[in-house]
């Protein structure tokens, strides 16, 4: 990639690591598990070249980001304080947030607890799902799913690192990258890491050695700090209590593609569809794409790219 800066910057308590490119409104792009700031390679450049200062950071525990050791310290609180901090570093008052997965996950919430820092939110693969007034996160996936969930299964420290420990790097991040038709729900007594498939050929959307960029950082970072992401789920959900039935009010685009393992499953789709998902998100804009799998900002670039564009000019007026 031509011209991506990168640089750590503190905040928060740690250093974050971004690739940042252009001038102009501010632009945060935030990736999902398990990628990096690169698997926003394509908005990267697209984004700067319409005029947009667009920073990509790796979320703490990732890549080159700190990565501290107690999962209590990834709460989704956490997480939008890192962004705070980047905001402030820029020296902006606002910012557009672009989120896919769990991005899209931190994106709903900065949204939520800071309205005032966000020009606008562009949300992909995960709406937001309102908070359960009486059930923990993880202990609801249990009960609805069981230890197959891929969550449930996150929750031990270790667990998870040690099954991933049987493949390459290259082959875990294909079994996730390239999913498209299998539920994250394994079978009894089956590890998440051995029932997904590994493909044969890769799609036409990435390379070989596009995984290698993803798998020789995990070489060197290690799973355990995106996985702490899922370990603190039961902790956000304990501290959001005031928040129950709080709505998020920025202006807001969903984006999902029709064939994402996570809108066909779960009732995703009827949510997504329905009248609650709006009643809690008033402001909001859903698209879907056709053909679309999870990881679409990397599957379909362009169209993903002209769909945020589209949002960013509607958004933005020149103060």
């Amino acid at each position: 990639m031509s011209d991506v800066n990168h640089q750590r910057i503190k905040t928060n308590g740690i250093w974050i690591h971004v690739a940042e490119k252009g001038s102009g409104p501010l632009v945060l792009l935030l990736h999902g598990f398990p990628e990096l700031w690169y698997s926003w390679r394509h908005q990267i450049d697209f984004l700067a070249d319409h005029g947009y200062h667009v920073v990509a950071p790796d979320l703490r525990g990732y890549g080159d980001s700190d990565s501290p050791l107690s999962p209590s310290s990834y709460t989704i609180f956490h997480l939008v304080g890192d962004l705070i901090g980047l905001i402030d570093h820029f020296g902006e008052e606002k910012a557009f947030i672009v989120g896919n997965d769990w991005g899209a996950v931190v994106g709903w919430h900065i949204g939520l607890f800071r309205p005032d820092k966000v020009r606008g939110l562009v949300a992909l693969t995960v709406p937001y799902f309102p908070r359960s007034p009486t059930i923990a996160t993880t202990e609801s996936l249990r009960q609805n799913f069981g230890d197959g969930c891929h969550v449930v299964q996150f929750q031990e420290p270790g667990r998870a690192e040690r099954a991933f420990a049987r493949y390459d790097y290259s082959t875990v991040m294909k079994k996730f990258l390239l999913i498209t038709d299998q539920v994250f729900l394994a079978p009894p007594d089956m590890e998440m890491i051995d029932y997904l498939e590994t493909p044969w050929s890769l799609p036409s959307w990435i390379t070989e050695e596009e995984i290698r960029v993803f798998a020789e950082k995990y070489e060197e970072s290690g799973f355990t700090g995106p996985l702490n992401h899922y370990r603190a789920m039961d902790l956000s959900w304990e501290l959001l209590a005031p928040w129950q039935e709080a709505k998020i009010v920025v202006p807001t685009k969903f984006i999902t593609g029709d064939k994402d393992i996570g809108f066909e499953a779960f009732g995703t789709k009827e949510f997504v569809k329905g009248d609650v998902f709006k009643s809690f998100v008033p402001n909001l804009e859903v698209v879907i794409i056709p053909d679309g799998h999870h990881f679409i900002n990397q599957e379909k670039p362009q169209q993903i790219s002209e769909e945020i564009l589209s949002f960013l000019r509607s958004q933005y007026v020149d103060s």
